[in-house]
């Protein structure tokens, strides 16, 4: 009794506050739901009719409740509990009745809750989707309207909510047979029927369900619907609705001219007869839609609105490229506009646009002298002295056809019109910009350039500026540079690409334009002005690196991107670094900005490759800058630069060879010897600790050995230990030959008989003759094993030992000259046809 009691009270309790909107509709239904399942647990074997009354109410309620808030699939069992209840009430009742007239009274009464609960269901399984109960739920209320005429209207709303709802899930087939459940429910009792109205409203809704689900197919029945709903009440709905179904449908136009007949007589809004004549044109029935158009006037004469329809008939005309017929009957409305026939300032807005985009349409067409045309039409509408943001954009578009006719002197009035209505526009400085470069006049444009720059940065001040977002000052700017490099205006170009480049950060703009700059220039880099241009494009790759190091802080420029840039880029700069092979240093600047572009994309194999080869040819070119005839200074930045470039790519030469075999690549000799070349020349004091790594290397070639004994001579670098060291390593090969290669040989031993043997000196230490008689020895040796050394070769070694002999008997060592002269004389017995003039 006390939870029944609690269950009670909390019901109560609900129902109050949800009266004061203390809760919500979801919080009203779970408090319900308890209270309700509180109640049913307290029923007894027997409850008393109060208690089984107060059971349906509360679980009807509770099923509505979980149905409004879009749970029905919750309100199932509480309405099946209600049928329960009702089933038990009537069966308590018929017990305690005597009489037929007693039975046929409780019936009435249990029925409207039978009703109840049945409308209920039906919303139910129509918002689970489950139509077959709808129907069977729908069909047995149906059945109960002959004892309950009230609720005709009740049930007739309810299968139009069920209508609308399969409607707007386009469940057509289903929403065709609520409505005409609705509409016949509405016609079987007229003392309580929805009303004509409401019946026209479901009607007109049937008909548009037929129309939208196949209109070929069910367009007898959607013009059937029509029909029905205007005999029920006229009203402009119908009147729209049946035009549109008969369009649809392919009717004459004798047949629209009369259902437009039918309903001149009703009271319609300017602009549903505008809508009107909108759809008759749209379908391509222009005689009925143009003579309806003509008939509106006259209804609505005193119509402030008036203009509208001036305004569509001029579209319409466009539309159908009537396009003489829509002039006459602007200049007609020029001329209204001048004599008391304003148009309203929307109308007219409207009028504006529509003659813009005609212009801009003859614009794209490079139609510019009709362009113009249209534009004119605009400006007629304002007043000499006007200020107005219109009018400068006006001004500019009709500044530009002027430009595409080369009518300079108009094109400067005009931007100056747009200066004076709108000054602070960097649309406006953009049009005074192109004038100055077409008339080649630097000044003017630097400055205009620099205006752009300035307005770009600030915030907008008016309607008009609020277009210009970053991308349009991007957009600008890039043209602006296009624009100077067509018309041979590099430093106006440089200008607009630093505020391209420094001021506009969105780099999904900002990269396509260095793309487009680039690609115009690549067409005219062979130019005259190829020195400029070059300078351009240094510049506009050094901005593409730049821009790519930033972009990781911008969202909207994603990883994928950066990479298919830095691709595009590294590429390009590789090839102009392969075009300028007559210019070192633009060749050196080319392969570094290859390199460094080439530092944001995936270190794969190609991109390692690619970025050891842009280093190696970037050392290779500072080392050749800095053997030329230049200053010290110079010379030790070109070998410094060279020894960076070489650092670096020891390093990516050491991951690359992780990646495969790389037995036959020269890298490696040719990392060695440019980094002796430029520590040689460098004088580096870790030259010697560099070389003696390569004195153990085995597979160390002659050829290198010998390179490097002719760069440790080269001047500014002197290292005689160094290049005899290399050279006898170079001769120790030579000797390990299976055949000696005598020519090779011969030079490799004149150069280090040369630098161990300098001519000129007074004193020579005795270890030193000796060390160069093993080398005369050695010659000897392989003269006398082939016929293949060189004769002068051996002319000359033969002329160096007896010189030398010459000089110790000078010198008063007369055994020391003995044993040198002996020894050329020995070099004379291999001598050929020289040797008689030596004997």
């Amino acid at each position: 009794l006390q939870v029944e009691e609690s269950a009670i009270s909390l019901w109560n309790w609900t129902v109050t506050k949800h009266t004061d909107a203390v809760i919500s509709d979801e919080q009203r239904a779970k408090l319900r739901f308890v209270a309700c399942r509180l109640i049913c647990l307290c029923e007894g074997s027997d409850p008393p009719e109060g208690t089984i009354r107060r059971q349906i109410l509360m679980s009807m309620k509770t099923g509505k409740g979980w149905i409004d808030i879009g749970k029905a699939g919750l309100a199932d069992g509480f309405l099946e509990n209600a049928m329960t209840s009702i089933e038990k009430l009537y069966a308590k009742l018929r017990k305690g009745s005597e009489s037929e007239a007693d039975i046929q009274a409780h019936r009435a009464d249990v029925e409207k809750s039978l009703f109840k609960v049945l409308s209920y269901q039906a919303e139910s399984a129509v918002a689970q989707g489950d139509f077959q109960k709808a129907v069977t739920c729908v069909q047995r209320c149906k059945d109960m309207l002959m004892k309950l005429p009230k609720e005709t209207c009740y049930l007739s709303i309810l299968c139009y909510n069920f209508g609308v709802e399969t409607y707007e899930w386009k469940r057509y087939e289903q929403s065709s047979f609520w409505l005409s459940q609705s509409y016949d429910i509405g016609k079987m009792d007229m003392k309580y029927s929805v009303g004509k109205e409401m019946q026209a409203k479901v009607l007109r809704l049937l008909a548009t369900t037929y129309f939208e689900w196949d209109c070929s197919l069910y367009l007898d029945k959607a013009l059937k619907a029509i029909g029905l709903a205007n005999q029920e009440n006229l009203h402009p709905a119908g009147f729209f609705l049946k035009v549109k179904i008969l369009l649809k449908s392919g009717a004459s136009d004798e047949d629209i001219n009369s259902a437009l007949a039918e309903f001149m007589h009703l009271e319609m809004s300017l602009d549903f007869c505008l809508n009107t004549a909108k759809l008759l044109l749209e379908h391509g029935r222009e005689s009925v839609g143009f003579d309806f158009l003509k008939s509106v006037p006259e209804r609505f004469e005193s119509s402030p609105d008036l203009g509208k329809i001036t305004l569509l008939h001029i579209e319409f005309l466009l539309q159908n490229k009537r396009e003489l017929l829509a002039k006459q009957k602007i200049e007609e409305v020029i001329i209204g506009h001048y004599t008391g026939k304003q148009l309203l300032p929307e109308v007219l807005n409207q009028l504006h646009i529509i003659l813009w985009d005609r212009a801009a349409k003859h614009y794209e067409e490079k139609s510019y002298s009709e362009a113009l045309h249209w534009y004119n039409y605009s400006v007629s509408f304002y007043t000499p002295g006007q200020i107005d943001q219109n009018l400068a954009k006006l001004q500019r578009n009709m500044a530009s056809c002027y430009l595409h006719l080369k009518q300079v002197d108009k094109a400067k009035e005009a931007v100056k019109q747009a200066e004076r209505c709108d000054p602070n526009s960097i649309f406006t400085k953009f049009s005074v910009y192109k004038i100055a470069v077409m008339e080649n006049n630097t000044d003017k444009a630097m400055e205009a350039v620099i205006e752009m720059g300035k307005l770009a940065e600030k915030p907008s001040e008016h309607e008009d500026e609020l277009r210009v977002d970053k991308n349009t000052g991007s957009n600008l700017f890039s043209l602006a540079a296009q624009i100077a490099l067509e018309n041979d205006q590099q430093i106006v170009a440089i200008k607009a690409l630093e505020y391209l480049s420094e001021h506009l950060q969105d780099c999904r703009q900002l990269f396509p334009a260095l793309k487009c700059l680039v690609r115009l220039m690549l067409s005219k880099v062979m130019a005259e002005n190829a020195e400029k241009r070059w300078v351009l494009l240094n510049y506009m790759f050094s901005a593409a690196h730049k821009k790519l190091a930033e972009s990781f802080t911008e969202e909207k420029f994603t990883g994928d991107m950066r990479i298919l840039e830095a691709h595009w880029f590294r590429k390009v700069a590789w090839n102009l670094a392969v075009q300028f092979k007559d210019s070192p240093e633009k060749m050196r600047d080319f392969f570094v900005l290859s390199f460094k572009l080439s530092q944001f994309c995936p270190s794969d194999k190609a991109v390692l490759i690619a970025q050891k080869t842009c280093l190696l040819m970037a050392a290779a070119v500072d080392l050749e800058m800095g053997r030329q005839q230049v200053t010290p200074s110079e010379q030790t930045e070109f070998f410094s630069q060279a020894l960076q470039h070489l650092q670096t790519c020891k390093e990516i030469w050491k991951v690359l060879k992780l990646t495969g075999d790389f037995a036959k690549d020269p890298t490696d000799t040719l990392l060695l010897l440019y980094e002796f070349e430029a520590r040689s020349k460098l004088n580096d004091p870790t030259l010697h600790n560099l070389m003696e790594s390569v004195w153990e290397q085995p597979q160390i070639e002659i050829k290198t050995l010998e390179i490097i004994a002719s760069l440790a001579m080269e001047s500014p670098a002197r290292y005689p230990v160094l290049c005899k060291k290399a050279l006898k390593s170079a001769l120790n090969l030579h000797r390990k030959q299976a055949v000696i290669d005598a020519v090779k040989f011969s030079k490799c031993l004149h150069s280090l008989i040369n630098i161990s043997l300098p001519t000129g000196l007074t004193d020579l230490d005795t270890c030193v003759l000796q060390e160069v008689w093993d080398y005369f020895e050695d010659a000897l040796s392989v003269v006398s094993s082939t016929d293949a050394y060189p004769e002068m070769e051996i002319l000359w070694l033969m002329t160096r030992a007896w010189n030398t002999g010459i000089f110790q008997y000078t010198l008063g060592k007369y055994k020391e000259a003995e044993q040198w002269c002996g020894l050329g004389m020995r070099f004379l017995n291999h001598l050929g046809s020289l040797k008689k003039s030596y004997e």
